[in-house]
């Protein structure tokens, strides 16, 4: 800012002779709106286009206004064109017209109060544009006006229509809270009408945290190449909300109303939002029309959009369509089964392949997962390839906290009637049981035998290959032990009783354990009765067979087990194919 000469301190003018808090013109004792006409007239006449003015405090009429801007119009352009120009704790007592000045350095209407409309349709803004505080009693109006530096407008307050349409923020490092930002900043701020940013383009960051909403229908649609930060933010009726964006957050964001956020290329953080009815996040296919034409996306690279915590959010009232949920957070949701997942989304998953589990190594199939699993065996797991690790100082949860989080998805999908993708998150509930601490030592060990013989029910393959290794075993063992060495011949004993009677008795000789080469024992023949027997025993049906011993007891496990594999293949098919 530049050292003007004033009665005061920089942020307080003193009053001038006649009372008013307005700055004091240059060598006079009152300020702009207390000059009498010569000495008004002459100041007026002092000033050309790109002068600097301080009328910080001034009192300001229309006429005042007409007659400041008349002074510095540029005869080329016929456009008022002012140099820095600072209008802190200004009162406007009607409309303050500023159309199609241009400003070729910071303007500062901090702290301004304009009790009608504040009018800056076309405006050019060179330098950095405050309007921190200021209140406006009527319609405030930017339309198609080009920020070219940063724009604060923190906690100010407009009373009717808010007209952004068309508007561009170019980007420009700015100095805020001690970090360089760009973008526009509208923290706090309180729109008691309607807001139009229709076609919109902010290159930098658009900042609306803690912002009020209280008659807005649309917001958008707009561009923004950094983030959409409407963060604690209130909106008070049912609102649309379009925007292509790098990110878009929603952190602790309250909808009091129905709400429909439909995006571009974001990614969307809603951690803590307060959702009272029904919202929807939605990833829209295509480019967004502005007056028929496609809204510029300003380079923005992201093929969908992307939701990342769900964290503390009320999940009964939230829809997401067509949204990657690939890093989402979904620990901390409330009433996560009531949430509804809609079109095409994805979520992270399991890396495929062999995979070293301990000593062993383990096949892994393709399942979805949570980010929060990723992040869990990305640490503790011995073989980490394909598992996302966490964020640097992001906390890493239990599989005990997890599993109830899988259980809550589970029962979503179920109630939803999509059993097929109910089965990945009981596999996950599964595995998170099967690690967690606070489950005893028998229940995950049974946990363990279950997952290694079926995937918990879920893994046909699994079952279908424990079945065949089962019956190709016994197979083998009937051949070589099982069978006796011949088929056991019948004898008829005949004894005379008297009075023409004759007893006939028929035994069958014992089995006679197989003996000689054992090569000579897998022969067809045997091949074909060891396959009939074990066949039979899937099917709880016995063969008839006479057996030795061991084949005998061979038969009795191949009964029970054989079974059970098969019903495991029967149940994970189902549990893929059933509606």
């Amino acid at each position: 800012m530049s050292n003007w000469p004033h009665c005061g301190h920089r942020g307080v003018p003193a009053p001038d002779s006649v009372g008013c808090q307005g700055i004091q013109v240059p060598g006079q004792t009152v300020c702009f709106a207390h000059l009498n006409d010569p000495d008004r007239l002459s100041n007026l006449a002092a000033l050309s286009p790109g002068s600097d003015i301080d009328h910080r405090g001034t009192p300001f009429t229309d006429e005042l206004v007409s007659q400041l801007l008349a002074s510095l119009t540029d005869p080329a352009t016929g456009r008022p064109r002012l140099g820095q120009a600072l209008f802190e704790r200004a009162k406007f007592s009607g409309d303050a017209v500023f159309d199609g000045v241009r400003f070729d350095a910071d303007v500062s209407f901090d702290g301004a109060e304009i009790d009608g409309n504040a009018l800056f349709d076309e405006v050019e803004f060179g330098g950095k544009a405050q309007f921190e505080g200021t209140r406006i009693g009527g319609q405030a109006s930017f339309e198609q006006a080009i920020f070219d530096g940063g724009a604060w407008f923190v906690q100010a307050e407009i009373g009717a229509i808010a007209v952004f349409g068309g508007v561009k923020f170019n980007a420009e490092a700015s100095f805020l809270g001690g970090r360089f930002r760009s973008g526009a900043w509208f923290g706090g701020t309180e729109f008691r009408g309607d807001t139009w940013f229709h076609g919109a383009q902010f290159y930098g960051d658009a900042s609306f945290l803690k912002a009020s909403f209280g008659g807005l229908s649309a917001l958008g649609p707009l561009a923004c190449t950094g983030t959409l930060d409407i963060s604690e933010a209130q909106f008070g009726s049912a609102v649309t909300i379009e925007a292509a964006a790098n990110a878009v957050n929603c952190r602790r964001t309250r909808w009091i109303s129905t709400a429909a956020l439909r995006l571009r290329h974001a990614t969307v953080d809603l951690s803590d939002a307060v959702l009272e009815y029904p919202v929807s996040v939605t990833s829209r296919a295509r480019p967004f029309l502005t007056d028929g034409e496609e809204l510029a996306e300003l380079g923005l690279s992201n093929l969908c959009v992307r939701v990342v915590s769900l964290k503390g959010v009320d999940a009964a009232h939230l829809v997401l369509a067509d949204i990657d949920l690939t890093d989402c957070r979904f620990a901390g949701t409330i009433h996560l089964d009531q949430l509804r997942l809609e079109g095409l989304y994805t979520l992270a998953a399991a890396p495929r392949g062999l995979r070293r589990c301990g000593m062993r190594p383990v096949r892994w199939t393709p399942r979805r997962t949570l980010a929060e699993e990723h992040h869990w065996r990305a640490v503790h797991s011995a073989d980490p390839t394909g598992w996302t690790p966490p964020l640097e100082g992001e906390e890493v949860l239990e599989p005990a906290a997890l599993a109830p989080v899988y259980r809550q998805l589970r029962k979503s999908f179920e109630d939803s009637k999509h059993e097929p993708g109910a089965a990945d998150f009981y596999y996950g509930e599964m595995e998170m049981r099967r690690h967690a601490d606070d489950i005893p030592w028998a229940e995950r060990s049974l946990l363990s035998a279950y997952w290694a013989l079926s995937g918990y029910g879920l893994r046909a393959a699994r079952a279908l290959t424990w079945l065949l290794a089962s019956m190709t075993t016994t197979v083998l063992v009937m051949m070589l032990w099982g069978l006796p060495q011949h088929d056991p011949k019948l004898t008829s004993l005949g004894t005379f009783t008297g009075h023409d009677r004759i007893a006939v008795a028929t035994a069958t000789s014992d089995p006679v354990n197989p003996s000689g080469p054992y090569h000579e024992r897998l022969s067809a023949e045997r091949f074909e009765k060891s396959l009939r027997l074990v066949i039979n025993s899937v099917v709880f049906r016995s063969s008839g067979q006479n057996l030795t011993t061991v084949g005998t007891y061979s038969e009795i496990v191949s009964r029970l087990t054989e079974p059970i594999f098969l019903g495991l293949a029967v149940l994970a098919i189902r549990n893929r194919v059933k509606r």
